[in-house]
């Protein structure tokens, strides 16, 4: 006899896909493209950077879950806390564990990354507990990682500069337009095409800042970004049966490739890290959901 309900999968899988695990390499991009553009340094504090961040995110992840417990039961069933997959209380308490202890490995960092990364977690705690009341939810999701890079860059040797402030504005925009369109894929009747203008923001401040050496590798990475987004927004704007989840999921791996764009200037075997963490992510879709 065949079950109404999916098999329980086992704990670690559900553990997993309760932290949307296969966006962890786009945290890591973000905080390596912080880093760099902050002028890099001590390889051990970008270990314990993007720990920390990758606590943070995790936990930001379980709360999200644990604050749409009852917007899920209704329409998002196959979540794991309303599948009956994992109590809710646990995920309440993991998602503040590993909050904290994210914080508190940024903290350790230094005064200025303490303070960002305290505005990070305060803009991921605002997402979790507001984004299915508001319309403008993007706009936190894209604070989130405004914050993120900023705090890569305050733990850099020069710390934050105007350059790190304009990459984080550009890569806020990009997520605007991709949390836009994942929004309408939980809310059917939201979707609006205005956003996606959003998504070449990062191709326009390369077109602006690049001179000099930087420009052809900037040419490279910005055809790179843009073939990709092309193809991920074909499952949406050209085909006959448009699938928005599978062009949300291109588009956040695709973040690894703005952050390329935005240290294009740098050496062959660290651009490869980013596709390499690109190529990760993509990976790690085929097993865990990234939405």
């Amino acid at each position: 006899m065949s079950s109404e309900f999916p098999s329980k999968p086992p704990i670690w899988k559900t553990l997993l896909d309760l932290g949307r695990v296969s966006n962890l390499p786009t945290v890591w991009s973000n905080c390596l493209a912080g880093w760099l553009i902050g002028g890099g340094g001590s390889v051990n504090q970008l270990a314990l950077l993007c720990l920390g961040a990758s606590m943070i995110y995790v936990g930001g992840m379980y709360l999200n879950d644990a604050f749409d417990v009852t917007w899920d039961v209704d329409h998002k069933s196959d979540r794991p806390i309303p599948s009956g997959f994992i109590a809710e209380r646990p995920v309440w308490i993991l998602g503040w564990l590993w909050m904290g202890l994210g914080f508190w490995g940024v903290a350790y960092l230094g005064g200025k990354p303490a303070i960002l990364g305290a505005q990070l977690v305060l803009c991921v705690l605002a997402y979790d507990a507001f984004h299915k009341k508001i319309s403008w939810s993007p706009i936190l999701m894209a604070g989130c990682r405004f914050y993120l890079l900023l705090t890569a860059a305050a733990c850099g040797a020069k710390g934050v500069n105007g350059y790190a402030v304009w990459v984080a504005l550009v890569l806020a925009l990009y997520v605007v337009g991709l949390s836009y369109l994942a929004r309408a894929e939980c809310l059917p009747g939201l979707l609006r095409h205005w956003p996606l203008i959003l998504l070449a923001a990062p191709v326009a401040l390369a077109v602006l800042v690049n001179d000099g050496g930087a420009r052809e590798k900037g040419l490279v990475a910005a055809l790179i970004l843009i073939l990709w987004t092309a193809k991920s927004l074909r499952h949406l704007l050209w085909t006959k049966t448009p699938s928005v989840g599978r062009t949300v999921c291109g588009l956040l791996a695709g973040i690894c490739l703005v952050d390329l764009l935005a240290v294009a200037y740098v050496q062959p075997a660290e651009a490869a890290v980013f596709l390499g963490l690109f190529l990760f992510s993509l990976g790690l879709q085929r097993v865990i959901a990234a939405t």
